[in-house]
């Protein structure tokens, strides 16, 4: 490889990482937590990749001591997530999850995952579909019959 094409490739793979972030700023300001808790943003990131936008509807802050955040998925599951001063703690269906050890996170994130195939809650739309319209009941006319019975 010529120093010419290591300098292209270079130049290629810094473009791609600044529209990457770019991507995630842009996102990110559609939630006021992720602008509040930059450190939040970086675990959501790591868990749920850049496009983490596409599978959220919401984060809540859930208490400030010790810090909690609840992100909710668009199929209505949510995850809890805890700052410590080590590291974030990850708590999803039950089980935690401490972010700090890397196959930890990769568990995580399968979980993560998991959750994201249940798919859409009951009764819930998915993108895309319609709801079914309400349809009018049948109304049959009515016809008078006589019958004469001679028993």
């Amino acid at each position: 490889m010529k120093a010419s094409e290591l300098k292209e490739k270079i130049k290629l793979l810094v473009k791609q990482v600044y529209q990457d972030k770019s991507k995630i700023d842009d996102a990110a300001i559609a939630y006021d937590e992720l602008t509040k808790f930059p450190l939040l943003k970086d675990v959501i990131v790591d868990l749920l990749t850049s496009d983490f936008d596409s599978f959220l509807e919401d984060i809540e802050w859930v208490s400030p001591r010790p810090t909690v955040f609840r992100i909710v998925l668009l199929n209505g599951e949510s995850f809890l997530l805890m700052y410590t001063e080590r590291s974030w703690i990850a708590t999803v269906e039950g089980k935690k999850y401490y972010l700090l050890n890397l196959d930890e996170e990769e568990n995580c994130a399968l979980a993560i995952g998991r959750i994201l195939q249940y798919g859409p809650k009951s009764g819930a739309e998915v993108e895309g579909e319609e709801a079914p319209a309400e349809e009018a009941p049948e109304v049959e006319d009515e016809v008078d019959v006589n019958v004469d019975v001679d028993a």
